[in-house]
């Protein structure tokens, strides 16, 4: 704890909104360092090493607010809502979410603009931001491509199928034409993605299949003239300096003697690091099924025999709930606020929903 705090407080009393915000501190502190703790409990290796060691630095501030509210640090404080809401995730899931919300949470941390608390733990929750974007970086790669597919799939789904149903609808026909169009953009545009995301898939896979060094080169190696040494070009063509292609053709060729004319596959051109690309038909089936999920959202009015202006209306509201919802959850994925996202996630579909409305209006009056 800072000693010229303490000093200044012995002096002069902290007034209440001091000694409530410092509760408010001091319980969201334990609080957080119990957030780390349940992170690290499902978690093992070096992650867990790294949550721990976060959670001894919260208990270090801890340590700070209590010395300075002294017997008004002994009762029970609630901590605010957001971390009560990160305690329970840690608790239920200790996933990837949770990492998020706690990299916002260390980003927004208010020690920067408080006289209260000292500059080693202004720069603490900064370093700790940074910690954990690297430890949810790692859980996001982890799930990306599926993810990915299936947030591209339903926010494409809705929006595309609410603009279609909502263009058809203003055109003033029928409600089962009205259906029978959302269920058309639903298997034709369901189809679309997973055929466009396999073929996307597939054609980077073959792309790398292309890029990856033949195996059976290994046996042409043992006839190469040792002198000329031209597997150093090989080496500088995947782009090694000429000192270090020298050096690892040395080396292969070292261990082709030992091994009597031999080499394992320890011993073949070497490949650079690629990001996993995953499975074109995995990739194709979850864009097919999440389009699917989001293409019929807006046809659930219509399946309950709603037509004109309620089922308009009624599809309006469930897509803008529901494409909030996936934007929110895209924020929080991604460390930023989650209402911005929400928000222009909804703007986007109203946006695309009322141009099509206009169309549809303008083809009805012309028919």
């Amino acid at each position: 704890m800072d000693r010229h705090a303490t000093d200044r407080y012995a002096t002069t009393p902290p007034t209440p909104d001091q000694l409530r915000r410092w509760q408010r501190y001091l319980a969201n502190e334990r609080a957080e360092a119990q957030v780390y703790r349940e992170l690290a409990r499902k978690r093992t290796g070096e992650e867990r090493e790294i949550l721990l060691k976060l959670a001894e630095a919260e208990s270090r501030h801890e340590a700070h607010w209590r010395g300075l509210l002294g017997d008004a640090g002994t009762g029970p404080h609630k901590p605010d809502l957001r971390t009560r809401i990160l305690g329970v995730l840690a608790r239920r899931f200790g996933s990837v979410f949770s990492l998020a919300l706690m990299q916002s949470a260390e980003s927004r941390s208010p020690y920067s603009f408080d006289d209260d608390a000292t500059e080693q733990m202004s720069a603490d929750e900064r370093i700790h931001a940074e910690v954990i974007r690297g430890l949810a970086t790692r859980g996001r790669e982890r799930m990306s491509g599926n993810f990915r597919a299936t947030v591209f799939g339903i926010n494409d789904g809705l929006v595309s199928n609410l603009a279609l149903v909502i263009g058809v609808m203003a055109s003033g026909v029928a409600p089962q034409i009205v259906l029978l169009t959302g269920l058309s953009g639903l298997l034709s545009g369901a189809l679309s993605m997973a055929a466009g995301e396999y073929i996307s898939v597939r054609s980077q896979l073959e792309l790398l299949e292309a890029s990856t060094p033949d195996p059976e080169t290994r046996t042409a190696i043992s006839e190469l003239d040792v002198d000329a040494n031209e597997l150093e070009l090989v080496y500088r063509a995947r782009g090694m300096t000429e000192h270090e292609a020298a050096a690892r053709a040395a080396a292969v060729f070292t261990a082709l003697v030992s091994s009597r004319g031999e080499l394992d596959d320890a011993h073949l051109i070497p490949t650079t690091d690629r990001e996993e690309t995953g499975s074109a038909r995995s990739a194709a089936l979850f864009s097919f099924l999440s389009f699917s999920v989001g293409a019929f959202i807006p046809i659930i009015p219509l399946l309950f025999g709603l037509g004109g202006v309620v089922a308009g209306i009624v599809a309006l509201v469930l897509v803008g709930v529901s494409l909030m919802f996936t934007g929110g959850l895209t924020g929080v994925l991604s460390g930023k606020p989650p209402l911005y996202r929400a928000l222009r996630q909804l703007l986007v579909g109203l946006g695309a929903a009322s141009i099509t409305y206009t169309l549809g209006l303008a083809f009805g009056t012309i028919l």
